[in-house]
């Protein structure tokens, strides 16, 4: 018998205790709302007059809920290389990302709530209210399209031996002004990848 692996998101709880955990059956949604709903559209990242509007950010993992293992680990995570996206030139698909180690996030220690104003933008996790386990690095987040079968990212090389939360992947769009090539709509949808190791 394996292990049993579902990915997951967090909403809602507060720093460092994670609230609500919601299989990711097929989808999840960036939105600007802390929500795990992929059919509500109330809460779109409107296209700003000037600088940026963001999603909130959202923590996408895997969990181990049971199965016969002895350790899983090597968490990697990876896109096809193309977000086909319309939010502008400077715009983006993000991830958290630290300096050196893994880049995933400590679910049951370093989680961090997502804030913002609703139905308008998110906070950047590398501003000032941003996530605090990114905030601190140099190179706070990087372009998803970064990270691609070549050179995936370490999420987590841990030794998970028993069942509970792997790191997570932070994600956050990033969208710029209709000058400069953001178009408004549902965008269509996107494949991000995840793997790992088990014995």
């Amino acid at each position: 018998m394996v292990a049993t692996v579902g990915v997951y998101q967090a909403t809602g709880g507060s720093d460092g205790s994670p609230g609500v955990e919601n299989e990711i059956a097929t989808s999840t949604r960036l939105q600007t709302k802390d929500q795990f709903d992929i059919t509500d559209t109330a809460y779109p990242i409107p296209i700003p007059t000037a600088g940026y509007n963001y999603s909130y950010w959202i923590h996408a993992y895997l969990k181990i809920t049971g199965g016969t293992f002895t350790k899983i680990n090597n968490v990697k995570f990876w896109s096809d290389g193309t977000i086909g996206w319309d939010f502008g030139t400077g715009g983006e698909l993000r991830i958290g990302n630290r300096d050196t180690g893994d880049i995933g996030c400590p679910m049951d220690t370093e989680y961090d709530l997502a804030t913002g104003t609703e139905g308008t933008t998110g906070d950047e996790i590398e501003g000032g209210s941003g996530h605090g386990y990114y905030i601190g690095q140099t190179v706070k987040t990087k372009n998803v399209e970064d990270w691609v079968t070549g050179t995936k990212a370490i999420l987590d090389s841990t030794d998970h031996t028993v069942t509970g939360m792997c790191k997570a992947a932070v994600l956050q769009c990033k969208v710029d002004t209709s000058g400069n090539g953001a178009v408004q709509g549902e965008q269509t949808d996107e494949t991000l990848y995840l793997s790992y190791d088990e014995i």
